[in-house]
């Protein structure tokens, strides 16, 4: 089942909805009751052959009063570079399927930012695949929709390969965001991190899913998961399930999850040394969220992440 599907044939019982278990907080079946005309769909390919290094901006825009499916293939040869922004700025009902190779020795920094309107219907999946000594390093950044849900799986090959999957979601009024992610490490030596937060006010809903599975036979896999949200009305929602399954013995792997509201007592202190408490709020809201950023290391990318941010926040960058 996927939106993909129900675009092309226009069968809303393709659709996802709450009863299958990684769709059960972001149901697109309850929501969709009609599909609006699909626009032609929109095939993206990009190559970096071995050696070679490339910065790529992709820019997924789905008019208002349509539906859109977009696949897209993306190459890195051995030992080749490449810098992706992913931009998903539409108002109609999208789905983008990505399938991403990383040879051997080679380097992927994917930043996915996204600019939804209101009614906007949002769906990102990349299939990611990693070959020995690959690096992937990948940053969410996103303001939510009516539905969003992105969607990253890896096949972890070990071998000294290295995954960073990062996510910040900053949700207001109805706006929903569903971080999802699966990395299944299927040999020796390979290590993953993986920090997402997020923050909700009015009637938001925040939704994080994390699942790393290390295989029977993947020892020596260090793996590391942390999601924490801040909920800054009694109305905002947020959901997570980050999940570890392990196979193997010799592994070093945690996972935490944590919830809450702004620490008071930093709150007081600030509007102590004559902070309005509105640019309190703010501060202590972009500090917390910070560490995602921090862990840009593209530097053009890290500040234009920056930037993002302060705006999201309503302060001046």
């Amino acid at each position: 089942m996927s939106l993909a599907r129900a675009i092309e044939t226009g069968d809303l019982t393709a659709l996802p909805s709450r009863r299958d278990e990684d769709w059960r907080w972001t149901d697109l079946r309850g929501l969709l009751r009609t599909l609006p005309p699909a626009a032609p769909a929109k095939l993206e390919r990009i190559v970096v052959n071995p050696g070679e290094t490339r910065v790529v901006d992709l820019c997924f825009r789905v008019a208002a009063g349509y539906s859109q499916v977009t696949r897209g293939d993306i190459q890195v040869a051995d030992g080749g570079h490449l810098a992706l922004t992913e931009d998903y700025d539409g108002e109609g009902v999208s789905d983008t399927e990505l399938t991403i190779s990383l040879g051997a020795n080679s380097r992927l920094e994917r930043i996915v930012k996204t600019h939804s309107s209101d009614d906007a219907v949002c769906v990102s999946r990349a299939e990611v695949t990693l070959g020995a000594g690959a690096v992937l390093r990948q940053t969410v950044l996103t303001s939510g929709a009516r539905r969003q849900r992105i969607e990253t799986r890896v096949t972890h090959p070990g071998a000294g390969a290295s995954v960073r999957l990062d996510g910040l979601y900053l949700l207001a009024d109805k706006r929903h965001a569903d971080i999802t992610t699966a990395v299944t490490h299927a040999g020796v030596g390979g290590t993953t991190d993986q920090l997402i937060k997020g923050v909700v006010r009015d009637q938001a809903r925040g939704v994080f899913q994390g699942r790393i599975v290390v295989s029977p036979g993947a020892d020596q896999t260090e793996a590391r998961m942390g999601h924490h949200a801040l909920v800054l009305s009694d109305r905002a929602e947020v959901d997570g399930k980050p999940e570890l399954e392990i196979y193997a013995d010799d592994v070093v792997c945690a996972h935490g999850n944590t919830v809450g509201a702004l620490d008071e007592d930093a709150l007081f202190y600030a509007r102590q040394r004559g902070i309005p408490e509105y640019e309190a709020r703010a501060m202590l809201t972009e500090a917390f969220v910070g560490e995602v950023i921090d862990r840009i290391e593209h530097d053009d990318a890290r500040e234009a992440a920056r930037a993002w941010v302060a705006g999201q926040l309503g302060r001046a960058s």
